[in-house]
């Protein structure tokens, strides 16, 4: 005869599970992120201020921006219409397309980098035609550019595709029946379906064009005030033993992160909603 659990005891494994994961990310998240503030502002709120606007971080967080604001409105486009491909239709190659997505998830950003430098390098299948008409890629912004393109491919198609196959396309079908364009069955009927998984992945998509450090760093040339991104002028920085300035860079993309993880979560709550 099984003898019936005692009522608080689901209470406190809830409770001990708690202080666990509570303790874990004291230690991992919450403390990193003291430590990184501390450092910043240990030299005084002056020297944090100059850090910022010195001309090279200025320069490196506006590449940043830039990389991130040409990455997440090309890569939302491509991956709303590879989730609306894959969801809706059936045809040849669709196995291979979701591979290709998926594929920036498999290969090391390091990789993807020296893929990109064998492509459009000085030595590469493509460089010295682009070369020999001006045009440079590698250790150059566009090369930046598509470094980033590259390792944020998968975000939003990855959260469209389970919510349209979920969802199905019975509206989408009654809309074309009652006379709607094609224009108007995604404004009115595709696209408030599927707002909260396309804001959940370009919040995403965001968090990774503006973080992204190993793909980058292979293509940039480390370039002082040219192609480096913010994480690249941190690690900069921090080599040459500018700690200061270092960690005060280092904020301005742990504030970014946690804008992110708060946008995040408010969309995680109401998708769930």
């Amino acid at each position: 005869m099984k003898v019936a659990a005692h009522p608080t005891e689901g209470g406190l494994a809830r409770l001990a599970l708690t202080a666990v994961a509570l303790l874990f990310l004291a230690g991992f998240l919450f403390v990193p992120l003291a430590a990184v503030f501390g450092e910043a502002l240990g030299a005084g709120v002056r020297a944090y201020w100059a850090a910022l606007v010195d001309a090279d971080a200025v320069a490196a967080l506006r590449l940043t921006a830039l990389a991130a604001l040409i990455a997440v409105p090309l890569n939302t486009a491509f991956g709303v219409a590879a989730a609306w491909a894959i969801a809706r239709f059936e045809f040849p190659g669709r196995g291979v397309l979701i591979t290709l997505i998926d594929l920036p998830f498999a290969v090391s950003p390091v990789v993807s980098g020296l893929v990109l430098v064998l492509v459009f390098g000085a030595q590469g299948f493509v460089g010295p035609w682009l070369a020999e008409r001006g045009i440079r890629i590698i250790f150059a912004v566009p090369g930046i550019i598509l470094a980033t393109l590259f390792v944020t491919v998968p975000f939003v198609a990855r959260e469209l595709i389970p919510v349209m196959q979920e969802q199905g396309s019975e509206e989408e079908q009654a809309a074309l029946a009652l006379g709607a364009s094609g224009w108007q069955m995604f404004r009115r009927v595709t696209l408030p379906n599927i707002r909260w998984g396309l804001l959940y992945g370009v919040v995403l998509l965001n968090a990774r064009a503006i973080g992204e450090f190993g793909a980058v760093s292979i293509v940039s040339g480390h370039i002082r005030g040219q192609t480096n991104t913010a994480p690249l002028h941190v690690e900069i920085l921090y080599n040459e033993y500018n700690f200061p300035a270092a960690f005060a860079v280092a904020s301005v993309l742990a504030l970014m992160a946690l804008v992110t993880l708060a946008a995040k979560a408010f969309l995680g709550r109401q998708r769930r909603g």
